[in-house]
């Protein structure tokens, strides 16, 4: 855990771990509970920490690429990700775990 929080790539990878998971538990349990079992409560919680994590890591990501120099290719997959569930996990182990070990 502490290589991951040294460097910038690594701080990017538990990042986009954190945002994952909260997408998952957003579109997964918060919003069935919202509209199947009525209760927004949730939803009203995990939306304002899944959108602070998003942003958080669209910043990271541009920051990083930028610091990297990474191509333009490589910056777009990894914000393309972020959108869709799994992504960030994905993305991770074909990318960011790579570019981290070099």
């Amino acid at each position: 855990m502490k290589q991951l929080l040294s460097t910038n790539i690594g701080r990017l990878r538990i990042i986009a771990f954190l945002e994952g998971v909260s997408l998952l538990v957003l579109v997964f349990i918060a919003v069935p509970l919202k509209y199947i079992g009525h209760n927004p409560a949730i939803v009203k919680a995990m939306g304002p920490i899944h959108g602070a994590l998003f942003l958080l890591f669209i910043v990271n990501t541009i920051s990083v690429g930028v610091e990297q120099r990474w191509q333009f290719k490589t910056t777009s997959k990894i914000l393309l990700a972020c959108i869709i569930p799994f992504g960030t996990f994905y993305i991770d182990r074909k990318i960011l775990r790579n570019i981290q070990a070099a």
